[in-house]
């Protein structure tokens, strides 16, 4: 996961959340991942550590459950 770029298209972010990239465009309308528009063609980018929230892990690679077990 850290050599991830830190912007994602729709595509990479489908990919790894295993979802179509309708979702991703999908939940981009509703809020609940915000897309980054980088042109004025309105092309998506996503953030890799909203991805990766997503997923679960933090940005530096543990998983949010390890991260509170250890506490």
């Amino acid at each position: 996961m850290k050599n991830l770029p830190d912007l994602l298209t729709v595509r990479e972010v489908a990919d790894l959340l295993r979802v179509s990239p309708l979702t991703i465009k999908r939940w981009g309308k509703r809020g609940k991942l915000p897309p980054i528009r980088i042109n004025s063609r309105g092309d998506r980018r996503y953030k890799k550590e909203t991805v990766l929230w997503l997923l679960g892990v933090n940005p530096e690679g543990q998983n949010s459950t390890e991260s509170s077990e250890e506490l």
